[in-house]
């Protein structure tokens, strides 16, 4: 299944996650720092959903209250909220 996420925030517009069953197939970042979401979205690939969403939590990027990866983790209990 495939989702779309907007974060807010953050400089990613847009995050595109998708899913196998409970695991987490793929992520895409749209904008961001290209390095880090590209190492982000595989560090996550064909990972529990619930474990990733736990790992990012809180992050957060040049003093702004939330980053890319919180954002990920919030889009992530989206997810499983909706399950």
């Amino acid at each position: 299944m495939t989702y779309t996420y907007q974060p807010q925030g953050v400089c990613c517009k847009l995050m595109q996650i998708e899913t196998e069953g409970e695991r987490i197939a793929s992520v895409e970042f749209v904008g961001g720092c290209h390095g880090n979401t590209q190492g982000v979205a595989r560090l996550v690939e064909g990972r529990p959903i619930a474990e990733v969403a736990q790992c990012p939590e809180g992050i957060r990027c040049n003093g702004k209250p939330t980053s890319c990866p919180d954002q990920l983790s919030r889009a992530l209990r989206q997810i499983i909220d909706n399950q």
